[in-house]
């Protein structure tokens, strides 16, 4: 009877912690104008969020990646680029040069936020919770362009390969599901 009390006893535990718990969508990050804001302010139904960078040979991703938000905006889709520079160094510029890069060349209109680490120890908060043990797909980031669905609860939905292009049959399957789930 011990054991089961003490069994019980701890699963509450569990539960009222992981209540406790702040969604990944209300962790402060920086947009790509300095502001401090959250992945919850911008209303969406479902998030890509995906680490960018624009001296990579994935880089020509910002066109599907723009092609998809263009896409599925509408429905509530919110493709967010975190520009990161921990990959063979191939996002060296400021947050200014990266959003003219970004609006000249692939006329992205997409959120695009301040550069972040997705891997080691100055590991960004949302990438830690994206990639942590209590991930449901859990490790480190590979590359640039690795790529994370989201709800709108901040339940991780799927994680993608940062080969998988943006128009992939499976990014597009797994993004109309998240739209179309209530």
């Amino acid at each position: 009877m011990k054991f089961v009390v003490t069994l019980c006893a701890l699963a509450l535990v569990q539960v009222l912690a992981a209540a406790d718990a702040p969604s990944l969508l209300d962790l402060p990050v920086k947009d790509i104008h300095g502001q401090t804001t959250s992945l919850k302010a911008t209303k969406a139904k479902a998030f890509l969020i995906v680490n960018v960078a624009s001296q990579c040979g994935l880089t020509g991703q910002y066109a599907g990646l723009e092609a998809l938000h263009q896409k599925h905006q509408a429905q509530g889709l919110a493709v967010l680029g975190f520009p990161c520079n921990d990959f063979g160094a191939q996002e060296p510029g400021t947050n200014a040069e990266i959003k003219q890069f970004c609006s000249s060349r692939y006329r992205v209109t997409f959120p695009l936020f301040d550069k972040v680490h997705a891997k080691g120890p100055e590991q960004h908060p949302l990438y830690a919770a994206l990639t942590g043990k209590g991930s449901p797909f859990p490790g480190d980031v590979s590359w640039n362009f690795a790529k994370f669905l989201v709800s709108r609860d901040g339940k991780i939905l799927k994680r993608f390969d940062p080969n998988t292009e943006p128009d992939d049959a499976e990014i597009t399957k797994a993004v109309e599901s998240a739209l179309a789930a209530k």
